[in-house]
């Protein structure tokens, strides 16, 4: 499949909830790794300072001397803060713990609401080649999470499939809105991606066509199910995709990544 932007600005997607536990870090890396294999150059933010997503692509904590702390609080080149995984066309920029104070380091900075936004476009970037840049939000609506939407252009959320799920989305649009009348006017929802469905469930099957009828073409066609393997494959430093390519969550994380791709095509096809 040809790449979709290749030659032009990478794709900035914001993969966000204010939820925790909702299969956020394991959809940035596996979508990471899924638009990878199609060919195209992904380049993941860790922008949650737990820095799971560093830890489950096999960055350990000897190999982040440089992270997103230095790309926004000291403002680092990207050539000192990218770094290549075991994944072919997948690099990071890694976090630790670091991040979790720069909320309040920024807090006087004139341009803090832009620090991710101005770094992502260093003019070094069109060196890299990158088709999509995935950034993994805290579980939180905070500074950092503010800058993703300020530098993105779309915001995906993934949603489990639980009881309550589309409540907390109300804030979360609320905060994309804020940001696309103040800082962001081109940020729009990429989708809504439903995670952690079973299929035996009557629960999970009530959240889908709950969402379907009040969000619509905004959810994406393809579920992504519960799945040991999906489970299993961060403790062995791996996506799912690499880990068990034949596993119902890495089928279903690739076809998650040919929805995105062929949205995206739709939307330039009619610009």
């Amino acid at each position: 499949m040809p790449n979709p932007l290749r030659h032009g600005e990478p794709k900035i997607i914001a993969i966000a909830n204010q939820k925790g536990g909702v299969g956020k870090t394991t959809t940035s890396i596996n979508l990471g790794a899924a638009l990878a294999k199609m060919g195209n150059r992904v380049l993941l933010i860790d922008l949650d300072p737990q820095g799971n997503a560093s830890t489950g692509l096999g960055i350990g904590s000897e190999r982040r001397n440089a992270t997103t702390y230095d790309l926004l609080v000291n403002e680092s080149p990207l050539s000192e803060v990218i770094q290549h995984t075991d994944v072919l066309n997948l690099d990071i920029v890694p976090a630790t713990t670091d991040l979790s104070s720069a909320d309040i380091e920024l807090l006087s900075n004139e341009k803090r609401s832009f620090l991710l936004h101005d770094a992502l476009r260093q003019p070094a970037m069109a060196g890299f080649g990158f088709d999509f840049i995935l950034i993994d939000c805290p579980p939180s609506l905070n500074l950092l999470t503010v800058n993703a939407m300020v530098s993105a252009h779309s915001v995906l959320v993934p949603l489990q499939s639980e009881f309550f799920a589309l409540e907390g989305l109300s804030q979360l649009m609320l905060t994309v809105r804020e940001v696309r009348d103040t800082a962001n006017s081109g940020l729009r929802i990429e989708g809504i991606v439903l995670t952690m469905y079973d299929r035996r469930n009557n629960l999970s099957q009530h959240v889908e066509a709950d969402a379907r009828e009040n969000l619509g073409d905004l959810v994406f066609k393809t579920v992504i199910p519960r799945n040991v393997r999906v489970s299993e494959a961060p403790s062995y430093a791996m996506p799912v995709v690499d880990y068990d390519p034949s596993s119902k969550g890495s089928l279903a994380y690739l076809s998650v990544a040919k929805e995105l791709v062929d949205r995206h095509n739709a939307v330039k096809s009619r610009g």
